[in-house]
């Protein structure tokens, strides 16, 4: 739609020109029950914005995605809605110094996530109602100057279905059948929120007494759809929630200032979760429906205070723009890890951190597309695209850097500083250095300019020089850049050494030193002298953002004994390491896969050892020589089952190689072990085969053709749920045939049917990477479709379409070529329609290097 992608100069434009003093939001809900395939659907939607204008008689716009306006209103005077009112933007002229707009309009439900989004159970066919808007879609439900800048109160009031509850931002009460809610404080648009419809809703409360005396009591709630109650742990929500409250009024010193804490989690989100004040929205995933690891309730816990943390970092204090969002997600990131470690039973949150966040950001951080963590955002397309492993993970891995560069008291004081200074209102980087900087005596200006505006990732390597005694004479950190990006940064680092010390031969750390490296060489002198270690850990307790590399005696070592090593942040920070050198072309596949098959089984931390699994798999699929991937294949499926049935019983470790085993599983003996683990006609000592699993197991054997349409119905009339519903509808688009995947793929790119989570469940049944050739003829297609589906859909849809369905499988030059040909050809398309082409073909270019350093290897 013309003036859909606000840009950021528009809305400086904007931002000099209005001041907003208040938001009153009127909607009716009670057209969404009913027919699901009456469309289109629309709810009525009335906005009353006060505003100032610093220029009397100037001309500006509102904004406003809806598909009819039905009268507008400024000051007074009745507009025609067809000529100020063009599908995105209401034009508003000659405005006086004090304005009132009354936007009355019919806005449409979405089924992509984005907006209102309207669900329908399928298990007992109730609707539920909630809404995302990050970053520019509450203009899909009421009127507004959408820009994190423009802050006001928001009063709201809806009309819902009788029996319904709703819940915004402000604390509700039912009035004469309407839901009115109380007046937030200043908040940006894209952070106010409505959920609707039967949720199944507990509540606790929170008590916090401070110095002074006062006492702070925030009423909490957690709610999900009826369906999921059963499985719905609720207490333990409360408990990470109260933890987290605890963690950050300690450290913060600013009590939390939005009322109540309402926590939703629900259906087709998506994103992990969103931190809208007073209403934080999951997706509903984070309810178990089944047997999980520890790694699950882990991770949604940092989740859980990750949106906790923006509360004041976000919320309580704003960007300006999206330039600037990394000031709310970093800090989030980093903060949920801090308190996660600091407040919860999860005390290993580091090695998750490091094991699973920062290959997030590596991987990011390398693709043509990397920017500075402070990044250029020209508008609001550039935007979606940056919520991105740079803006959160490497983000949080420069903070971390960062507190240990300034120190854990400075950097908190200054945070507190920070929040109390620019409570409810906007700030940008240079607003949280100068805090920083009172706090710690430092100079952040060179800090920062390396740190944060720059990109790319550097490489630390050890040199050992040894005596002929066998001690240390001299040990250096080198630092190396890529050519595209050759900054080299300053770097707070510990180096360990390491050697076997106890009679079992673990390998343990007997030295360390923090050093502060500076340029391509840096001399850590207070190792020298030390005996000769056998493996050398720079970015030892992993202080700073960079990739290891080792010395050739110590890659001797790991090759070797990479399982002796007993601290298990250590022994992550290796794993890290190696799946970085074979993604960079520098180890074969097969060697990484050999060394999980030798290793993994000893892995104590569930987390680091799903992400090995996850690693092993990529290697195979991707990095692994085309003439070895059946053999590969066949190794992994061997080890997997060998590890399944040594597992403890019951154990989390058993569980994660069940899952393991099925996702590798392929030849015929395997294929019928998961058949009869289905069918109960095997069974392994102390596995459950729950629901979950069982699906599990079932796309593999779909996608192998071994569990037909007529199995996967029956698995679905046992399990006639909206999980259970994407779980089939993943498994159907796995089956290998021809007919089948022309119709995923024209249920996906032909038409706008699906709901966002179906759509992300075909795509991820159609790529199967046993289905290689059966997939060949969507290569061109592909090509041929993306533009125009970039244009029809919704950028949520477009970005789940162009990046899941791009051939990455057809790894081959030829692919690579048609990838360039698209991108020549089309230099004029959207640019993040380009950037996501351009990544992809970054990752297949990486692909084919890996491939030659294993054909190499094999040779």
């Amino acid at each position: 739609m013309p003036g859909e992608n606000l840009t950021r100069d528009e809305a400086q434009e904007r931002a000099a020109l209005l001041s907003v003093d208040g938001y009153e939001v009127s909607l009716d809900l009670r057209s969404a029950l009913g027919d699901i395939e009456a469309e289109p659907r629309t709810f009525r939607s009335v906005t009353t914005i006060r505003f100032r204008c610093a220029e009397p008689g100037a001309a500006s716009f509102a904004d406003l995605l809806a598909p009819s306006v039905t009268a507008v209103s400024l000051n007074g005077k009745d507009l025609d809605p067809g000529e100020v009112f063009d599908g995105s933007r209401i034009r508003l002229e000659d405005l006086r110094a004090d304005n009132e707009l009354v936007v009355d309009a019919q806005c449409a439900y979405s089924r992509t996530g984005e907006g209102m989004h309207r669900f329908v159970d399928p298990e007992d066919g109730e609707v539920y109602l909630y809404t995302q808007y990050e970053p520019a879609d509450s203009r899909r439900v009421f009127a507004n100057f959408e820009q994190p800048d423009l802050k006001a109160p928001f009063r709201c009031e809806v009309r819902a279905p009788e029996g319904w509850t709703v819940w915004s931002n402000g604390v509700g009460e039912l009035v004469d059948g309407v839901w009115r809610f109380a007046e937030t404080k200043p908040i940006s648009t894209y952070i106010t929120a409505f959920a609707a419809g039967p949720y199944h809703y507990v509540t606790d409360s929170y008590t916090r007494t401070f110095d002074d005396g006062t006492t702070l009591e925030i009423p909490l709630g957690a709610m999900c759809r009826k369906g999921l109650a059963p499985h719905f742990d609720s207490d333990d929500v409360f408990l990470v929630t109260k933890q987290g409250l605890d963690f950050f009024h300690d450290h913060f010193d600013f009590p939390y200032p939005f009322g109540k804490y309402d926590q939703a989690f629900v259906p087709e989100y998506n994103l992990g979760a969103m931190e809208n004040p007073g209403l934080v929205t999951f997706r509903e995933e984070f309810i178990f429906r089944g047997k999980v690891t520890q790694a699950s309730y882990e991770g949604r816990a940092n989740v859980i205070l990750h949106e906790m943390a923006h509360m004041w970092f976000g919320d309580l204090v704003t960007m300006e723009w999206w330039d600037d969002l990394w000031l709310k997600e970093s800090f989030a990131d980093f903060m949920g890890a801090f308190a996660l470690v600091g407040a919860t039973r999860f005390e290993n949150g580091w090695i998750t951190f490091a094991n699973r966040r920062k290959a997030w950001a590596y991987r990011a951080d390398q693709l043509p597309s990397t920017h500075p963590i402070t990044a250029d955002i020209r508008d609001l397309q550039d935007a979606k695209l940056n919520f991105d492993g740079i803006t959160y993970a490497k983000g949080a891995s420069v903070l971390k850097q960062l507190v240990a560069y300034v120190g854990q008291d400075a950097f908190l004081e200054g945070a507190r500083r920070y929040f109390k200074r620019n409570a409810y209102g906007n700030t940008r980087l240079g607003d949280l250095l100068s805090a920083l900087e009172e706090t710690s005596g430092r100079d952040l200006a060179t800090w920062s300019r390396a740190w944060l505006q720059t990109a790319g990732v550097n490489s630390l390597t050890p040199q050992v020089i040894l005596s002929a005694e066998g001690h240390v004479t001299e040990l250096a950190v080198l630092q190396e850049a890529p050519e595209s990006h050759p900054e080299l940064r300053p770097h707070r680092v510990a180096v360990g050494l390491y050697r076997r010390e106890d009679a079992d031969g673990s390998l343990v750390r007997y030295a360390r030193a923090e050093v502060d490296v500076v340029g391509p060489r840096t001399v850590v002198d207070e190792l020298v002298g030390a005996d000769a270690p056998e493996l050398v850990l720079v970015n030892d307790d992993d202080l700073t953002y960079c990739k290891i590399r080792f010395d050739e005696n110590s890659l001797a070592t790991l090759r070797e004994r990479l399982g002796d090593i007993t601290d298990p942040l250590a022994r992550a920070l290796c794993w890290s390491a190696l799946w970085n050198l074979t993604r960079d072309a520098l180890m074969p596949a097969r060697d990484f896969v050999g060394l999980v098959l030798r290793f993994a089984g000893r892995e104590s931390d569930i987390g680091v050892l799903q992400m090995l699994h996850a690693w092993a798999h990529s290697a195979l699929v991707h990095y692994a020589a085309p003439d070895w991937r059946a053999e590969g294949g066949r190794l992994l499926a061997q080890g997997a089952l060998k590890e399944l049935r040594l597992a403890e019983p019951g154990s989390q470790h058993q569980l994660t190689w069940a899952r393991f085993f099925a996702t590798v599983a392929s030849d015929q003996a395997d294929l019928h072990l998961l058949l009869h683990l289905l069918e109960g006609t095997a069974k392994v000592d102390g596995l459950d085969v729950d629901q979950e699993l069982r699906w599990a197991f079932l796309e593999p054997l779909a996608a192998h053709g071994v569990a037909d349409e007529s199995l996967l119905a029956a698995e679905l009339a046992r399990d006639d749920t909206a999980s259970g519903k994407r779980h089939q509808v993943r498994c159907l688009a796995a089956r290998p045939s021809a007919a089948v995947k022309a119709q995923a793929w024209a249920q996906v790119v032909e038409s706008d049917a699906l709901s966002n989570a179906l759509v992300e469940a075909t795509i991820a049944g159609f790529t199967q990477p046993s289905q290689r050739e059966l997939l060949a003829p969507y290569a061109a297609k592909y090509f041929a479709a993306i533009e125009r589906v970039w244009a029809e859909r919704s950028i949520q849809i477009g970005m789940d379409v162009v990046k899941g369905l791009f051939p990455s499988l057809r790894d081959s030059q030829e692919t690579l070529d048609a990838t360039d040909a698209w991108l020549t050809a089309h230099e004029d398309a959207a640019p993040a329609l380009r950037r996501l082409v351009l990544e992809a073909r970054d990752d297949l270019a990486r692909t084919l290097r890996g491939q030659a350093c294993d054909t190499a290897a094999g040779s």
